[in-house]
């Protein structure tokens, strides 16, 4: 165990908090013009903000996080390779390091789940049933 390791459950709640509300920042940029950003114009940079304004929200509040932490994932390779790829192999000479980033951190956040401080744990305890109703052992 690290040095941080009775803090890793609240450490990994306030990631996938930021690095989803991080992602929505970019889809606000490309929807509604917001933060230092344009409109998106061409259909697939629209649905490409659409994805990252939802998925990055959903990972924020921790509901459905891990199929929309997946489809973020997704959603930065294929722009990684469109994008930034063509102009060369190394995400540093492509500009494509934020890219790379995004979908690493989202499929670290779709095998992990939401965690701690998340409507997907919530809704967990809100289901669970106890040896008395159920006949069997307390899952959580």
């Amino acid at each position: 165990m690290g040095i941080l390791g009775r803090y890793t459950e609240p450490i990994c709640a306030v990631f996938r908090i930021v690095v989803g509300l991080l992602f929505a920042s970019h889809g606000a940029q490309k929807i509604f013009g917001v933060l230092g950003g344009q409109k998106a114009g061409p259909p697939l940079m629209v649905a490409a903000g659409w994805i990252e304004l939802l998925a990055g929200l959903l990972v924020a509040i921790g509901l459905f996080a891990s199929i929309a932490a997946f489809i973020a994932s997704g959603e930065m390779a294929v722009a990684y390779f469109m994008a930034h790829a063509p102009g060369g192999w190394h995400p540093l000479v492509n500009h494509g390091e934020a890219a790379v980033f995004y979908c690493f951190a989202f499929l670290y956040i779709a095998a992990r789940g939401a965690g701690i401080w998340s409507l997907d744990g919530l809704r967990r305890k809100s289901t669970v049933t106890t040896p008395a109703t159920s006949g069997g052992p307390v899952r959580g």
